[in-house]
């Protein structure tokens, strides 16, 4: 039987004056100390930079 991973997503977002270096910082913050891993990037045409961030959803079966 196969699993189905299901993740959540965080998503990120700079303004054009945020530095690179900055955002950069903002997403290793979150890998580290939240377990979230780098999902997608993009930089929009007035600047914009909008990072979505994902998780694996762990799921614990009880049993009673």
């Amino acid at each position: 039987m196969r699993v189905m991973t299901e993740y959540e997503y965080r998503v990120l977002t700079f303004d054009r004056h945020t530095t690179k270096t900055a955002a950069r910082q903002a997403v290793r913050e979150h890998a580290e100390y939240g377990r979230w891993e780098l999902s997608r990037s993009v930089i929009y045409e007035g600047g914009v930079r909008r990072i979505w961030l994902r998780r694996r959803i762990m799921r614990v079966e009880r049993t009673a």
